[in-house]
């Protein structure tokens, strides 16, 4: 499963902007379709991810298309344009329930299958945005082994249930620690909600800085300005990357002496400590630093 500390949504009618998105270098891009493109740009957009998937190089970086929802109208029509230029992913807006991923996912399978391809070669990733998708998320974790991350949709999910956004964003905590909760229990990356202020980077910072701390593995943007600040936010300062090499290497001295929990640094340490310096050891590993 590839680190998605940041993710870029580009909206694919514009041929430009996918180009500039390529050549940034970051974690994951997202052709849209979606909310990014206009009802008469959504051909143009389709056709645009088709060939770009074909032609544009992307560097290392992995490449989602967001289809429409499936209550569109629109998504079948999406999949057929996209699916056979293979692209690395599929992102499902505003996800209800288990069936609707079924549905998507049957269709990837079935194009997998006609071009010779791995199954599961096409990832899946949702986007949790109302109140009916945060009480099925158990449900929409288990329904496939093809999913691999979950979305949180701020605004959408504000807007449905009659809730005023704020900076601190305690309107949202219930839905956002859902989120990390569920794709922790079934081994999921969750991705933290987009920063709509773009001249605020502090603040980007901040909430980046906030959703790593909660759990979120990243965060969506929607500028290439953002792409550094998220991606700094998700990855291991140097010290602590440090510091938790000291605790794995101090845990298996002290595990060949018989012993399961030690100090360090006049703190202690036990399983959950050594469990939690291990996590940070493979965040940073994801993210290309030498460990």
């Amino acid at each position: 499963m590839p680190a998605r500390r940041a993710m870029l949504y580009v909206p694919a009618d514009d041929e430009r902007k996918i180009h500039k998105a390529a050549s940034l270098d970051v974690d994951s891009i997202c052709l849209d379709i979606e909310d990014g493109v206009a009802v008469n740009r959504k051909s143009a957009a389709r056709q645009n991810i088709a060939s770009a998937l074909k032609t544009v190089h992307f560097g290392r970086s992995e490449r989602l298309v967001r289809i429409n929802s499936l209550g569109s109208g629109l998504a079948e029509e999406d999949l057929h344009a996209v699916l056979n230029a293979h692209p690395d992913g599929i992102v499902i807006p505003k996800i209800e329930g288990a069936d609707e991923v079924k549905w998507v996912c049957q269709r990837i399978a079935a194009v997998e299958q006609a071009n010779g391809w791995g199954h599961g070669s096409i990832a899946l990733l949702v986007l949790i945005e109302t109140p009916q998708a945060v009480l099925n998320l158990r449900e929409i974790c288990t329904i496939d082994a093809r999913l691999q991350g979950l979305i949180f949709g701020a605004e959408d999910f504000a807007g449905s249930i009659g809730a005023v956004r704020s900076l601190a964003a305690t309107e949202l905590l219930y839905a956002r620690s859902a989120v990390v909760l569920h794709a922790a229990a079934f081994n999921l990356q969750a991705m933290d909600m987009v920063w709509l202020d773009l001249q605020d980077l502090e603040g980007l910072r901040q909430e980046a800085l906030s959703g790593a701390a909660m759990g979120f593995t990243g965060k969506q943007i929607i500028h290439p300005n953002q792409v550094q600040v998220v991606q700094e936010a998700f990855t291991p300062s140097a010290e602590a990357i440090e510091f938790a090499k000291r605790v794995v290497e101090a845990a298996e001295a002290y595990q060949q002496a018989g012993k399961g929990a030690f100090a360090l640094n006049g703190k202690m340490v036990d399983a959950p400590v050594i469990k939690a310096a291990e996590r940070i050891l493979e965040r940073a590993r994801a993210a290309g630093k030498a460990v």
